[in-house]
């Protein structure tokens, strides 16, 4: 069965960074699609970044601040925020499945493997 855990969140000063992870197991990341989705406190869970099969694509908030990575040897998905902002405080899960559209590349429906979650805490 396939898995997912994300680990790396924290807490982080205004312009700082942090690297998120998430470990896959059961599925090969060579053969999915796969996304990093977040959900602020009382706020609907939004599309962050994705690897679809034409490319890497990412939500207008994060776009020249975040990327979107993969290693297939280790299996594990990234994410690298930098220029953080109080703004992207939020609990941040990492998302795969095998295939879709692109129009759902961003719908949080359209993904049936979760990971449980890392926290981000942005302060100013």
């Amino acid at each position: 069965q396939v898995e997912l855990m994300e680990s790396g969140g924290g807490s982080v000063q205004a312009g700082g960074s942090l690297r998120l992870s998430c470990a896959v197991s059961g599925f090969s990341l060579k053969n999915l699609n796969m996304a990093w989705f977040r959900q602020g406190a009382g706020k609907e869970r939004e599309g962050v970044a994705c690897v679809y099969t034409t490319g890497v694509y990412y939500a207008d908030a994060v776009k020249g601040r975040f990327t979107i990575s993969y290693d297939n040897p280790k299996n594990t998905l990234y994410l690298q925020m930098n220029g953080l902002e109080p703004e992207d405080a939020a609990k941040y899960y990492c998302a795969v499945r095998p295939s879709g559209s692109f129009l759902t590349r961003f719908n949080p429906s359209a993904y049936n493997y979760w990971g449980q979650g890392t926290q981000v805490t942005v302060s100013s």
